[in-house]
């Protein structure tokens, strides 16, 4: 049979490389596009994947470059707002531009990544964006078999989110916690990878808009603390209000690198949980974060706290199905 070609956009990232690897083990032929060939090179050497340079907002070069694919994975998006990149470039008119091409080109299946709550009604610029992304995908419907994923915090080894918090509880021993409450139902990048591309072209999904929520709710609170007594560290962490969450984003928008702003104090306003079961369709066995966490947090000096952490989690630490 002849291998179906599918073009990944954003996949040199933390969850693009999980997605486009799993991709080469199922024997497609990947190609990923990508504005910096640097970025990309950990996947060079995987057999059936081809990195391409491309700039995505340059219409010609993202037409030309998706052309002749069997199937297109949007995985472009952004925390952070730029002064070339903003988030309705990224997260709305890119995927309608994306959407148009493949119409035009006759490509009939298209992956789309947005986020969990997304909703034109949102709090924060972000959440917004991404729900005007999907409208855009909407006015598709009939041409092009699309199918929108709108996962919780994807956690995994290279994360931006539990290596920050064990960055935090390495360096600081004072930590002024913002939106303390704050609500998440993580997933692990490689369920999220499994679920996308055993789906890919699973009929059942196509038109559907799924949430990728992990097997556990977890407030900020206790996501901070859990890595600090996996890491065998005492730390002050100091809850700060919804005023002083704002006053901290604020100050750290000054920052030469962006940890935190305050679209992201409002994203967090939303509690980022499932509203429902996973549908049966793409029902998987879901990792839980307690049982992936350590093999990436701690270091070899902690490997006793290690496997006793592993052997509570009650799941072997990346067993697959």
């Amino acid at each position: 049979m002849t291998m179906k070609k599918i073009c990944v956009i954003g996949g040199a990232g933390f969850v693009g490389s999980s997605i486009v690897t799993k991709l080469d083990d199922e024997g497609y032929q990947v190609t990923v596009l990508t504005r910096h060939r640097e970025r990309a090179k950990h996947l060079i050497l995987l057999p059936h994947v081809q990195v391409a340079t491309c700039d995505i907002h340059d219409d010609a070069a993202l037409k030309s470059a998706i052309h002749g694919h069997d199937a297109v994975i949007n995985l472009v998006g952004i925390l952070h707002e730029t002064k070339v990149n903003s988030f309705d470039t990224a997260h709305h008119l890119l995927p309608k531009r994306i959407a148009d091409f493949c119409h035009a080109l006759g490509i009939d299946r298209l992956i789309h990544i947005s986020a969990l709550r997304a909703s034109q009604d949102a709090p924060s610029a972000y959440l917004q964006s991404k729900a005007k992304g999907e409208a855009a995908l909407e006015s598709h419907a009939g041409d092009t078999d699309i199918t929108i994923y709108q996962p919780s915090v994807i956690f995994g080894r290279g994360d931006g989110f539990i290596n920050l918090f064990a960055q935090l509880v390495k360096w600081l021993p004072i930590i002024f916690l913002a939106k303390p409450n704050a609500k998440f139902q993580p997933i692990w990048v490689e369920d999220v990878a499994d679920i996308i591309v055993n789906n890919l072209f699973n009929t059942d999904t196509y038109d559907r808009v799924y949430e990728l929520a992990g097997p556990k709710v977890y407030t900020m609170r206790t996501l901070l603390q859990m890595v600090t007594d996996m890491l065998g560290k005492n730390r002050w962490v100091f809850g700060l209000s919804d005023r002083l969450s704002y006053l901290q984003a604020w100050c750290m928008e000054w920052l030469p690198i962006k940890l935190m702003t305050r679209d992201n104090i409002k994203s967090m306003e939303v509690d980022s949980v499932g509203s429902a079961p996973m549908a049966e369709e793409i029902k998987y066995p879901l990792a839980t974060l307690e049982a992936i966490m350590p093999s990436y947090v701690i270091n070899k000096n902690q490997r006793g706290a290690y496997n006793r952490f592993r052997a509570a989690a009650g799941r072997v630490i990346n067993a697959r199905r």
